[in-house]
């Protein structure tokens, strides 16, 4: 098994609804963001228009950060998922330096509260318990919810359900089947990394 996600563009609407799934799925700090929407203005006026472009970490097959990793923090488990394992990172950032996509987070110094000039929330505090400082992390595609036969949570709240799911070495599963019929691209395909998350044209 492999698993693997199709983003369609033509259905994403640029809500920013997978954003905040994420980080309340996964309650990752302050301005750190596993999952997010790049925008990108294009045309000129009265003709500009914004377009929107989902990305998260890419979970390469044949992933850069992992060998870059020098104590083997950084792993790909047998479902092709690329995890950090934050009792062995020790923050050094190679793995940073060799993602191309930027999908890897730093989690320095202590999390702030949302809240301009308050104090971090019993909420927040919970949640930041699950991080480690000094650390690297990264989007897991919702490791924990896949367990329990759920979705990433990006994917379960996508409103224009563009985000498609699944097994991309099951010929019968319908991410296979889309990018069969609709031959999907990934994001700097010349690294040669083999991303596991496709892009369908707008």
């Amino acid at each position: 098994m492999r698993y693997g996600m199709i983003i369609d563009l033509a259905r994403c609407i640029g809500c920013n609804a997978c954003t905040v799934a994420c980080k309340s799925h996964n309650g990752t700090p302050k301005d750190i963001f596993w999952s997010q929407v790049l925008v990108e203005e294009k045309g000129e006026y009265p003709n500009a228009r914004v377009v929107p472009t989902p990305i998260l970490c890419m979970h390469c097959e044949d992933a850069p950060c992992v060998k870059a990793c020098p104590t083997g923090a950084s792993y790909k488990d047998e479902n092709g998922i690329v995890h950090v394992n934050q009792d062995k990172c020790i923050g050094c950032k190679s793995c940073m330096v060799a993602c191309a996509y930027d999908a890897r987070k730093f989690m320095g110094g202590e999390p702030k509260s949302y809240f301009p000039g308050k104090e971090v929330t019993e909420l927040e505090e919970v949640q930041h318990t699950e991080f480690s400082r000094g650390v690297v992390s990264k989007c897991d595609f919702c490791a924990d919810r896949l367990k329990e036969d759920l979705l990433p949570a990006c994917v379960g709240t996508c409103p224009a359900q563009a985000r498609i799911f699944g097994d991309l070495d099951d010929p019968g599963s319908e991410v296979s089947k889309i990018l069969v019929k609709k031959s999907g691209r990934t994001l700097l395909s010349h690294k040669g990394t083999k991303p596991s998350v496709y892009y369908l044209a707008r």
